[in-house]
């Protein structure tokens, strides 16, 4: 009988140790499903901003890379726009020279005419000194058109080096010139002008539009012509309507 109470005792307390265990396996397995789920949230958390950072290095990679080929494509169009000044004075300093050789040419041989009536030259000689000063003069006003051309030239030039050396600064264009709408389009904000290069108009020069004394727009050349350019309304600076027949002077004029 007490082997038999003994016996029983014996299971009660292996069942008891066994149900001791499982409760504690149970708990550890509870701990650890949760250690794991905190773990995978943790990694993925991870792995999202991981992405994230290197979806935004490759975005400034880009933005770096198109950063520097517009620098390089930048200085590019400045070292020509030093080397086509320099190359403009270069020619507009010989032109001078030339032009001022041929003026005393044409100085002289006026003075050597003068001398010779003055000494009775004979008719032919007249004419032949006459021929000649007719020539020089001819010469000289061809070379103060080419001047002129030259200067423009030079002046275009210098303007579009100052826009790369200092953005900031206005361009300046002739104090007295004067201009007038030709065309007028309000849906894209741009006019045509009757003033161009002949005038001393220079792209990114900036007008005053205005209409019997009043202020109507401030407009910026965009394209320049011969005889002619187009400019776009200034951000901000339309107070009217644009019309034909507006008229136009410098917002900036040359002192």
């Amino acid at each position: 009988m007490l082997i038999r109470i003994s016996l029983f005792l014996a299971i009660l307390l292996g069942l008891a140790v066994t149900g001791l265990n499982f409760s504690m396996v149970k708990e550890k397995i509870t701990t650890l499903q949760t250690n794991l789920k905190t773990e995978t949230e943790a990694h993925q958390k991870f792995e999202a901003q991981y992405n994230q950072t290197r979806s935004d290095l490759e975005k400034t990679n880009a933005v770096l890379k198109a950063t520097q080929e517009t620098l390089k494509a930048t200085e590019e169009e400045k070292t020509k726009a030093l080397a086509d000044a320099a190359a403009q004075t270069k020619r507009a300093d010989k032109l001078n020279e030339d032009l001022t050789k041929t003026r005393k040419e044409r100085d002289d041989a006026q003075a050597e005419l003068a001398a010779y009536k003055a000494t009775g030259l004979s008719a032919q000689q007249a004419a032949n000194a006459n021929k000649e000063i007719k020539r020089l003069q001819t010469t000289v006003a061809s070379m103060d058109t080419e001047n002129k051309i030259l200067l423009q030239k030079l002046k275009k030039t210098e303007n579009e080096l100052a826009i790369y050396t200092n953005p900031e600064k206005p361009v300046e264009l002739p104090a007295n010139l004067k201009g007038k709408v030709l065309v007028a389009d309000p849906k894209w904000n741009f006019v045509v002008l009757n003033v161009g290069e002949d005038n001393g108009v220079l792209k990114y020069g900036e007008l005053l539009v205005n209409r019997n004394g009043r202020l109507v727009a401030k407009v910026r050349v965009s394209n320049v012509e011969k005889d002619r350019s187009v400019a776009n309304v200034v951000p901000g600076w339309q107070l009217g309507e644009l019309m034909e027949g507006d008229l136009v002077i410098p917002a900036h004029p040359a002192s």
